[in-house]
């Protein structure tokens, strides 16, 4: 069996290029609903509020929600990675 060699920066790049693939299709979304609404998210929570219910548009605010909250993990997780001194492989 012969040696692998691999630097920690190619590891990193491989797990950045990983999220930044989850990412692209949750900021795909993200934009398609600024689109349809005309506003971010925190503007149409707020208008969510003031208006009568409408369950259409609360099913969308929980998915928008869940979608906005991903795409902070991955942000956060991003930056864990930025900054990993060690690495440890697991077989």
């Amino acid at each position: 069996m012969s040696d692998l060699k691999v630097f920690k920066e190619e590891i990193k790049e491989y797990k950045r290029l990983k999220i930044i693939s989850e990412m692209a299709p949750i900021r795909e979304y993200i934009k398609n609903l600024e689109e349809k609404h005309k506003c971010n998210f925190d503007e149409f929570q707020a208008r969510l509020k003031e208006e009568s219910e409408n369950f259409d548009k609360w099913d969308e605010y929980i998915e928008w929600k869940a979608y906005e909250k991903k795409l902070e993990e991955l942000k956060n997780y991003m930056k864990e990675i930025e900054n990993a001194e060690d690495i440890t492989f697991v077989e």
